[in-house]
C-alpha cells in the first residue's frame, strides 16, 4: 500500500498547498490543516471506495496502528462497512484466540495471525460488581478480574456431596467460551453462593468487551456449541441446597436479534433406567463435551460420582426436529477423555477429530470419526503432547486454514500451535474398502508415514506459569 500512496502523492505534489518551517528548511514539508478540511477522503485524489478496498486488503494485524493515522482512517476501521467488504471479497482472516489462567486464577485472552505469526493480547474483560442476592451484608464480589474457568472442575463436583463450605470459599470459576458471528462470548460462571446468567462479548473490530444479554438461567461449566451462526449453551451445574445440581436445560442465543430462546431439555435417557433410587441419587449426569457435526450437536454425557466418570454415550440435538435422540455407540463409547471425563473434539472439512493422550506419557495420537463404521480411526501418531498431570487442560485443539491443530505447552513452558497433517490419512480410511483393487506400483510409490511431516510447530509464545483454558476461531 505504500506504493500506491506514495506514486499518488508524487502526482499530485505540484498541485498540493503545503506549510514549510523556516526552521527546517531542508526537512520534508508538511501538509496544512486547511488541505484536510478541504480534502475529508481517506486517500487524497483517490475515491472512498477504492480506499476503502484498499484498506479490505491489507492484514487485519495492522489495523491497530492504521487507526492512528487520523480520526477517518480510524472511523473507516472500526466500521462494519470495511469488515463487510472484506468478506464480500474473499479477504477474511482466521485468528485464533487462546484463553490463559496465570496466578490468582486470572484469564487473559491472546489473538494469534496464524499467517503472519504475531501474537496480541486482549484487553482484560471488565469487573463485574454484583451483591449477594440474600443481602446479607456480604461485600461486593469482583468476578471478572480474578475469573478462572478452569477451576478444577473434580473439586466443584465435589459440591454435589454436600460441602458447602468449600464451595462458599470458592473464588468466581466455571465460565464458559463460544465464538459467534465474528465475535468472542463469555457466558456465566459460577462465584460463591451464584451461578451467574451475564454475558460479555468481544468485538475484535473495535478490540473492546461489551456486556451481552444474559441467559435465561444461572449457569456453570456449561458446554458450547454453534449450529446456524446460533450460540447454544447446554447442561453445567447450579447452586442448589444441598450443593451443586446438574442441569439438563439448554438455550439457544441469536445475535441477530440479542435473545435467548429455550430449547427442549436433554432427556439423559440412560440416567433414567437405573436399577435402584439409590444409585439414581449417587450418580450424577453431566454433560462433558458438544461439538457441532453434521448440522447437529453431539453431547457426549457421563454419571459422575466422585472421583469415579462412567461414559453413558450421549445425546444428539436436531434443530429442525427440535428434539434430543440418543448418539451413536461407537462415537461415544470411543470418545477419548480428558482429566474431569471431559471430552474435545475439532471440526476441520466436515471431519470429526479428537486427540488420545493416553498412549504414552509424552506422546498422543490424533484420532478422526468415521460415520459410517461408527468408529474411531488413528490418524496421527506420536503428536508431542507434554505430561502436564496438574493442569486441567493440558492441550486444545482447533481447526483453521483448512488444518487441524494442536494448543500445549513446550518443554520450555512457552504455548506451543502444532499443525498436525492428517489429510491423506483421512483419505486412506474411506478407501481401505477397495485398497485390494489399487496398482501395487501406484500404492508403492505413495509417501509413508514417516516420510511425511505429520506435524510442525507454527507459532510459540512465552508464557510461564500459564494454564491452558479454551481456544476459539474467528474469521473476520
Amino acid at each position: 500500500m505504500g506504493t500506491i500512496l506514495s506514486l499518488n502523492h508524487s502526482r499530485t505534489r505540484g498541485n498540493e498547498p503545503y506549510e514549510v518551517l523556516e526552521s527546517a528548511p531542508c526537512k520534508r514539508p508538511r501538509l496544512s490543516s486547511s488541505f484536510y478540511e478541504k480534502n475529508p477522503r481517506l486517500i487524497p485524489c483517490l475515491p472512498d471506495e477504492i480506499s476503502i478496498q484498499i484498506l479490505s486488503r491489507i492484514p487485519r494485524i495492522h489495523y491497530l496502528k492504521l487507526k492512528s493515522v487520523s480520526r477517518t482512517w480510524k472511523a473507516t476501521i472500526l466500521s462494519a462497512e470495511l469488515f463487510s467488504l472484506r468478506k464480500e471479497m474473499g479477504t477474511t482472516e482466521e485468528w485464533l484466540y487462546i484463553l490463559t489462567k496465570v496466578a490468582n486464577d486470572k484469564l487473559i485472552w491472546y489473538a494469534l495471525d496464524p499467517l503472519a505469526r504475531r501474537w496480541q493480547r486482549l484487553p482484560p474483560m471488565p469487573n463485574v460488581s454484583r451483591e449477594d442476592e440474600s443481602r446479607k451484608g456480604l461485600a461486593a464480589l469482583r468476578m471478572w478480574n480474578m475469573a478462572g474457568s478452569s477451576i478444577r472442575i473434580t473439586d466443584v463436583i465435589m459440591g454435589w456431596l454436600g460441602r458447602k463450605d468449600a464451595m462458599d470459599r470458592m473464588p468466581f470459576c466455571g465460565c464458559s467460551v463460544g465464538a459467534v458471528d465474528g465475535c468472542l462470548y463469555v457466558l456465566g460462571g459460577f462465584s460463591k453462593a451464584s451461578a451467574l446468567r451475564c454475558a460479555w462479548r468481544y468485538n475484535p473490530v473495535t478490540n473492546s468487551w461489551s456486556e451481552s444479554s444474559p441467559m435465561s438461567i444461572g449457569r456453570a461449566y456449561c458446554k458450547t456449541g454453534i449450529l446456524d451462526d446460533k450460540l447454544y449453551a447446554v447442561g453445567g451445574v447450579t447452586r442448589g441446597h444441598g450443593g451443586l445440581t446438574p442441569l439438563q436445560s439448554a438455550e439457544v442465543f441469536d445475535p441477530k436479534t440479542g435473545v435467548w430462546s429455550q430449547i427442549p431439555s436433554m432427556p439423559f435417557t440412560k440416567a433414567q433406567v437405573l436399577p435402584t433410587a439409590f444409585l439414581a441419587d449417587l450418580l450424577k449426569p453431566i454433560a462433558t463435551g458438544m461439538t457441532s457435526y453434521r448440522g447437529r450437536l453431539f453431547v457426549p454425557q457421563s454419571l459422575y460420582c466422585w472421583p469415579f466418570f462412567v461414559d453413558v454415550g450421549g445425546e444428539v440435538y436436531d434443530p429442525e426436529a427440535n428434539s434430543w435422540v440418543e448418539m451413536p455407540i461407537g462415537l461415544g463409547e470411543g470418545w477419548p477423555a480428558r482429566q474431569a471425563g471431559t471430552k474435545m473434539s475439532a471440526t476441520v472439512d466436515g471431519e470429526l477429530y479428537a486427540l488420545d493422550p493416553s498412549s504414552s506419557p509424552n506422546n498422543a495420537k490424533i484420532k478422526v470419526y468415521d460415520y459410517l463404521a461408527d468408529d474411531w480411526k488413528v490418524v496421527a501418531e506420536d503428536v508431542p503432547i507434554r505430561d502436564f498431570t496438574e493442569s486441567e487442560s493440558p492441550y486444545l485443539l482447533a481447526g483453521f486454514l483448512g488444518k487441524l491443530h494442536v494448543i500445549t505447552k513446550d518443554a520450555n513452558q512457552n504455548i506451543a500451535v502444532l499443525q498436525v497433517y492428517v489429510q491423506n490419512h483421512v483419505a486412506s480410511i474411506s478407501a481401505a474398502s477397495s485398497s485390494s483393487l489399487v496398482d501395487p506400483i501406484e500404492h508403492a510409490e505413495r509417501p509413508t508415514e514417516s516420510e511425511l511431516d505429520l506435524w510442525k510447530v507454527i507459532a510459540t509464545r512465552s508464557a510461564p506459569a500459564t494454564e491452558l483454558v479454551s481456544c476459539l476461531v474467528l474469521d473476520i
